[in-house]
């Protein structure tokens, strides 16, 4: 199990109440800069969370949740987030293992500023996409073919007809 944290971006954004209004009047410059900030900040999560969102597919086992501050204004911001990304091999076939992998590692990596935790679960991903190749050529060893040339493809020189 891994987890990636990504804030997707609200399209669309209240409008503030009369009294909303009238609280942020009442600020001072310098709650009216932290303001400011957090509303950049939740920007910044929310659309960093929506990337990893997007870029998962069906490995994203939850949508993406939250953590939130109050601002000086009242109102609350999201300054951190989680999108939790199913890591776990398919057991019926590592070539389904493989490209799980990838897309994980990619949904890992999709924000434009991976975080530590993001680069971990890539990290995690591009571990289980090796093993998944190597269970896959070791398949192909079995059968007596390699990765380069499959067990069903003809002998190097064979001569092949097709018939249309």
């Amino acid at each position: 199990m891994s987890a990636q944290s990504v804030s997707p971006v609200s399209a669309t954004t209240p409008a503030p109440s009369a009294s909303v209004q009238s609280a942020v009047r009442k600020l001072s410059p310098q709650q009216l800069a932290a303001v400011a900030q957090l509303q950049a900040t939740d920007r910044h999560v929310r659309a960093h969370e929506e990337a990893h969102l997007a870029a998962a597919g069906p490995y994203a086992t939850s949508g993406a949740s939250y953590t939130y501050t109050v601002g000086p204004d009242g109102n609350r911001y999201a300054t951190g987030g989680e999108v939790t990304l199913d890591l776990t091999p398919d057991p019926t076939d590592p070539r389904k293992t493989l490209d799980k992998a990838r897309t994980v590692e990619a949904a890992a990596n999709a924000p434009v500023d991976p975080s530590s935790q993001d680069r971990m679960v890539a990290a995690e991903a591009a571990q289980m996409a090796a093993v998944a190749e190597q269970q896959i050529a070791a398949e192909q060893q079995q059968k007596g073919g390699s990765a380069y040339q499959p067990a069903n493809a003809p002998d190097l020189g064979q001569l092949i007809s097709v018939i249309a």
